[in-house]
């Protein structure tokens, strides 16, 4: 069990630096989302179920969503079937 706390930690530290040095926005949001994920379930490890559902819900959830708005909004992703 212990090794899976550590693998999730470097997966977290690995994410965190990886959102902070990614060019492309959006993949910076799908980094984001996948370091909510692995911060929920460390959440779970640590017997927090309360703070793991809000972790997922709020950090993956509803961030990333609004995320994914403002990148609509400012046209920074491209629409499905627009020319490159």
């Amino acid at each position: 069990m212990q090794v899976l706390e550590y693998i999730l930690l470097i997966f977290l530290v690995a994410c965190a630096i990886a959102v902070s040095f990614s060019k492309n926005l959006l993949n910076s949001i799908i980094i984001f989302m996948s370091y909510s994920l692995v911060m929920s379930i460390i959440w779970t490890l640590l017997e927090s179920p309360d703070l793991a559902i809000t972790e997922a819900a709020v950090g993956a959830g509803v961030t990333s969503l609004l995320f994914f708005m403002t990148l609509k909004k400012i046209h920074a992703m491209r629409e499905e079937g627009a020319e490159e």
